[in-house]
């Protein structure tokens, strides 16, 4: 009799331990928040590109500075920068003066940023 049970025990564990379920079905996905770019991922490429002339106060004829984030988002608001940074190799107005133009990544950033809102951090 203790035989009998023991084998019916394993049975009925061995049966309902059995699923067509996984994970994913039983749990809710998880909706991924995507990042905003705030300024802190720019600052360095306008700190590395930009300071030589946009420093305070500006060198070599540059019109503003570009040292604190109301610089910069002034100048993508009102001066057009992004503009600036996105012409062609060669064009007129390319910035930074006398080139390279900006890898795409990088401009892609700052398109971000002004995308997500301009925000500070």
């Amino acid at each position: 009799m203790k035989l009998k049970v023991i084998i019916f025990s394993i049975t009925l564990l061995g049966i309902s331990s059995c699923s067509t379920n996984t994970l994913d079905d039983v749990m809710e996905p998880v909706q991924e928040t995507p990042e905003l770019t705030t300024f802190q991922d720019v600052k360095s490429i306008f700190e590395n590109n930009c300071l030589q002339c946009h420093s305070n106060p500006p060198q070599n004829g540059a019109p503003m500075p570009l040292v604190t984030f109301e610089n910069v988002r002034d100048a993508v608001i009102s001066r057009g920068l992004l503009d600036r940074i996105s012409r062609n190799e060669g064009e007129s107005g390319l910035m930074p003066l006398g080139g390279p133009r900006l890898p795409q990544t990088t401009i892609n950033l700052i398109v971000s940023w002004e995308e997500d809102g301009l925000l500070e951090n």
